[in-house]
């Protein structure tokens, strides 16, 4: 059947809460295996109209989760706004410090907040700076890698 936009993101956001889903190919497949007759080009661009990104997972994995909205605001343009305002990621033992164009540390934060990564601990922003506390130095250079990969795209 060839579901219209509603169903097919409906039933996008129910599969990647019910499971760890890593690639599109793989969304596609389960959404076909429910009936859904979709492309693959669609389903991409669903999950960037969906605010959908890719988080780690521990080995190496990652997974699809949907970002939470915020009032007005969908989380993709905050994820847009962390991707441009974001110059330079770095680490410091178990810290990551991330500077930001003057005025946009808070902003990067409240995007940093909305991805909920396992490594973050907490953080902290000022006006464009922002420290990000992981449980240990592993953890700090696997969030900076992350967040190095969300500001090339």
């Amino acid at each position: 059947m060839k579901p219209n936009r509603n169903e097919r993101q409906s039933k996008i956001l129910q599969l990647i809460k019910e499971s760890p889903i890593g690639t599109q190919e793989e969304l596609v497949e389960r959404l076909q295996n429910a009936g859904l007759d979709v492309t693959q080009a669609t389903v991409s661009r669903d999950i960037k109209a969906l605010g959908v990104i890719k988080v780690s997972i521990g080995q190496g994995g990652q997974k699809y989760v949907a970002m939470e909205r915020s009032g007005e605001a969908a989380s993709g343009r905050l994820m847009k706004v962390f991707a441009e305002a974001v110059l330079q990621i770095d680490t410091a033992m178990n810290l990551v410090i991330v500077k930001t164009l003057p005025g946009m540390a808070q902003a990067s934060a409240s995007a940093l907040d909305s991805m909920h990564l396992q490594e973050v601990v907490g953080s902290i922003a000022g006006d464009d700076t922002l420290f990000i506390a992981t449980d240990s130095v592993i953890d700090a250079q696997k969030l900076t890698d992350h967040l190095n990969k969300l500001t090339r795209q």
